[in-house]
């Protein structure tokens, strides 16, 4: 009998497809697999019996992959589960940006009590048009499962895209779609974008990628999005640029004091995944993971260790 500890709460449509062999338990320290979502596994003690753990979801920043690695217990994500959940608000996101609506609900809250505020919203309302995203060029820089599925969807919002992933060849580009134009340099998508959202993992490489110079390539006015990682955005950078009206909005879905403070950030509080689809995709993806493992010792999205 395999035991299973969760150390998050984690979907019940994937918990059912353990099998009879396996059982949920409360004590970490008998656990032989570990499901994860957001909780920090750095400075916890991963018990002996553990040989395996999951993370509902694809950022594996919580959790100590090399420390692991050592013990020789494999770790696994679940990439492109929640996917679809991320691309939509990533389309919301460009919406919030190009029209004032946040600041148009605001107004109507502010308001609710004028008896005539149908007349008076007719004579607010100009001070929250906006534009149309469609025509607009939108950046996508990383296409993997989520970039991917933006492109996709901004091109059927009558966008055009630009694309940017330097681990991918150009014919897995134009089958992404055949509309996009892909680029080997990061300069193209700067200089054509009037929107760019970014969807690359959170490495030493990529931490602080949009930074002054960055953004001096950028368009003035641009709307940058970002529903990937908060290090991946120069948080001072970002909110001079914001200030000095290079950047027109910053929409985060990474809350941050620095964020928080930023004129013209629009911050959301990490709802990429934030759906039922989501957390059950993931929980399907990262049980079958765990079960395949333990039973066949196939690694399928193991992010720690080699086959």
């Amino acid at each position: 009998m395999y035991k299973v500890h969760c150390l998050n709460n984690i979907s019940n449509v994937g918990l059912a497809l353990l099998s009879s062999d396996y059982e949920l338990t409360d004590t970490i320290d008998e656990a032989d697999a570990i499901l994860v979502r957001s909780a920090n596994m750095h400075d916890m003690d991963i018990p002996e019996t553990c040989k395996a753990v999951a993370r509902a979801g694809a950022g594996v920043n919580n959790i100590p992959l090399e420390a692991l690695a050592e013990r020789g217990i494999p770790v696994f994500n679940t990439p492109g589960a929640n996917a679809n959940a991320v691309k939509e608000l990533v389309v919301c996101g460009m919406l919030l940006a190009a029209r004032d609506v946040v600041g148009g609900i605001a107004w109507c809250r502010e308001n609710a009590d004028d008896e005539n505020i149908g007349k008076s919203a007719e004579k607010a309302k100009k001070q929250f048009a906006g534009g149309e995203i469609s025509g607009k060029t939108l950046g996508v820089i990383g296409l993997g499962a989520i970039g991917a599925l933006v492109v996709q969807a901004a091109e059927a919002l009558g966008m055009k895209t630009i694309g940017y992933d330097p681990f991918i060849t150009a014919e897995r580009a134009a089958a992404i779609s055949s509309e996009m134009t892909f680029t080997a340099d990061l300069a193209d998508i700067y200089a054509a974008s009037d929107y760019i959202t970014i969807h690359v993992p959170a490495l030493a490489s990529t931490k602080g990628m949009i930074n002054a110079d960055a953004i001096a390539q950028m368009k003035d006015g641009v709307v940058f999005l970002n529903f990937a990682r908060d290090t991946l955005v120069n948080d001072a950078d970002m909110a001079c640029a914001l200030k000095e009206g290079k950047v027109a909005r910053y929409v985060t879905d990474f809350a941050n004091p620095a964020v928080m403070a930023m004129d013209n950030a629009l911050v959301i509080p990490h709802l990429g995944a934030s759906t039922a689809e989501a957390e059950d995709n993931c929980a399907k993806m990262a049980v079958t993971e765990i079960m395949e493992y333990l039973e066949t010792g196939k690694k399928t999205h193991c992010v720690n260790m080699k086959d």
